[in-house]
């Protein structure tokens, strides 16, 4: 289980970006992030996943808080970065693999892992493509396959289908809900309100403020 309370976050100096969100995310559930550009969707994933202190409040994961990215992979914290994360020079498959290695899993259970996952995102004939070579929606996919891999408690993944089309897009999404249905807590932060629409509960951001939507709320 995902807490936040009474959090408030800003970059250095400068003024904070979100103020008093207070939100739960458990076992199961899927949480939609929404909001413009800019209103604090990948802030608040970055506290969410150890990668951002907090200027004040807490974020605990099964009841301890997160004190920083390295303890968050610890309580099992995966995050899929807007801008993928992945490295160029490896394939596919070796952006997972390694991902997996590093994680604990033996070589040869990454690799059955790993081609399986592929397989789910539609990249069994991409696995051997170097990622400079994939395009950017392959690339997304194979972020989320790397994500989904190592089967987190939490799930955090954000804009993970702007470069989608429509059938990428809702095998995404239907991967993400079937990893709720496992027993994660996934939260989705998106700028797509028919995506938002697909999940059980909304934190919209607006002018620094967080408002807490559910699913028949919107």
């Amino acid at each position: 289980m995902l807490t936040i309370e009474d959090m408030t976050v800003g970059y250095g100096d400068g003024p904070a970006v979100l103020s008093d969100v207070s939100v739960t995310v458990r076992p199961g559930q899927v949480l939609a992030v929404t909001g413009l550009s800019g209103a604090g969707k990948t802030t608040l994933l970055g506290v969410m996943g150890g990668l951002l202190p907090p200027r004040a409040g807490t974020v605990t994961v099964d009841g301890q808080p997160l004190r920083d990215r390295d303890h968050a992979v610890d309580r099992r914290v995966v995050v899929i970065p807007q801008d993928n994360g992945l490295a160029p020079i490896l394939t596919a498959a070796e952006n997972v693999q390694v991902a997996l290695i590093a994680s604990g899993v033996t070589p040869p259970e990454a690799r059955r892992l790993t081609a399986a996952t592929l397989d789910r995102l539609g990249l069994a004939g991409q696995a051997d493509q170097l990622v400079e070579e994939l395009s950017g929606g392959q690339q997304q996919r194979t972020a989320v396959a790397r994500g989904l891999a190592l089967g987190g408690a939490v799930l955090l993944a954000d804009e993970v289908t702007s470069e989608l089309d429509a059938g990428n897009r809702q095998r995404v999404l239907d991967l993400l809900h079937e990893e709720a249905g496992r027993g994660a807590a996934v939260v989705f932060a998106t700028h797509d309100p028919e995506v938002a629409a697909a999940c059980a509960a909304e934190l919209h951001l607006v002018d620094g403020n967080a408002v807490l939507r559910r699913g028949g709320d919107r």
